[in-house]
This record gives C-alpha cells, sequence and structure tokens, in this order.
C-alpha cells in the first residue's frame, strides 16, 4: 500500500509540473492538510465523549448488567466462550460498544475475547470466527461515529440516518452470521 501511495504522489506531482499547475497543487495539498487536521480534532472530541461515557458505564457497575442481560444471546452464539468469566465480560463490552457505534472502543474488549477464545482451541475457534462476523458487521442501535463525521460536515439532523442504519446493521449481521454457520456446516 505504501508504494502505491507513493507512485500516486509522486504521478500527481509530475502532472501538476507538466501542465502547469504546480502553485495549484500546492494550495490544494495545504487546503486538504488543514481539512484533514479540523476533522480529525472534531472526530477526536466525539470519540472522548462516548468513550467517557462508556468508562462511565464500567465504572458504575452498568457494564456487569448490560453483560448479564445479554447473557441469553451471548450463549446462543457463544456456547462454549460464555462459560469463562473473562471471556464474557470482554464479548459484552465489545457488543455493548459495537451497539454504540464505537468501534474505537470496541476494539480493545474484542481483542480481549478473540484472545481468550484462541486459547481455548477447536470450538473456540469457530466462536472466533463468529466474533470476527459479528464485528465486521457491527450491529448499531446509536451511530455515534457516523453522526459526529456528519455533524462536521454541516448535517443538520445528523441522526436522521437512525433508521436505515438499523435495518442495514441489522441484515448485515443476520447475513453475516447465517454465512458463518453455513460455512461451518459445509467444512464439516
Amino acid at each position: 500500500m505504501d508504494i502505491a501511495l507513493l507512485l500516486l504522489l509522486c504521478l500527481s506531482t509530475l502532472f501538476a509540473l507538466l501542465t502547469g499547475r504546480a502553485a495549484e497543487a500546492g494550495s490544494a495539498v495545504l487546503d486538504g492538510a488543514r481539512a484533514a487536521v479540523s476533522f480529525a480534532l472534531e472526530l477526536c472530541g466525539a470519540l472522548c465523549l462516548w468513550s467517557a461515557a462508556m468508562e462511565l458505564l464500567e465504572r458504575g457497575g452498568w457494564s456487569a448488567r448490560l453483560a448479564s442481560a445479554l447473557r441469553p444471546l451471548l450463549r446462543r452464539l457463544f456456547p462454549v466462550s460464555t462459560g469463562h468469566g473473562e471471556i464474557l465480560e470482554a464479548l459484552s463490552e465489545n457488543l455493548s460498544a459495537n451497539l454504540l457505534g464505537l468501534g474505537n472502543a470496541a476494539t480493545p474488549a474484542g481483542i480481549r475475547a478473540a484472545r481468550g477464545m484462541a486459547r481455548l482451541g477447536g470450538e473456540g475457534r469457530d466462536e472466533l470466527c463468529t466474533l470476527v462476523v459479528l464485528n465486521t458487521a457491527s450491529l448499531q442501535l446509536l451511530p455515534t461515529t457516523i453522526a459526529s463525521v456528519r455533524a462536521s460536515f454541516g448535517a443538520s439532523s445528523p441522526f436522521d440516518i437512525l433508521p436505515a442504519v438499523w435495518i442495514s446493521s441489522l441484515l448485515s449481521v443476520c447475513a453475516g452470521l447465517g454465512a458463518a454457520r453455513l460455512l461451518r456446516a459445509l467444512c464439516r
């Protein structure tokens, strides 16, 4: 990927020099860099807000309550792994962060759950595939990151996409889990 980006940079610089638009290209690069920094700072603020909310949920014991509420669903999806408390806790933290649209906050918990599943071997590997599918599809109730991006670009109502997000994320999770189960059955 580094080579491809370097090649694109060299070709665009060469094209700008050959067409006599080097000044315009330089100005566009600087404007793009300025916009990227501004966008990153706005996203960072939203990410900090929702990560703090997740930390408060954890410290207030709500994560444990959520784990209890999610336990029946998680037992059906991960029957082997949910027998281990640390894996169950990581799974419920990961699922709750994904439900809130916090992919970055979900990653550490997903990695902890994946490491625990990898130690289980055999059936744990099948459940690890299910975890990867569930994280990739990411059922979202509150797409905070997308709403933050929309707000930073001036959307008057950044959360007006909720019905479309709910439908598309539910369909993608169902399709992904169905494909994982089908492939697991075919490979056995």
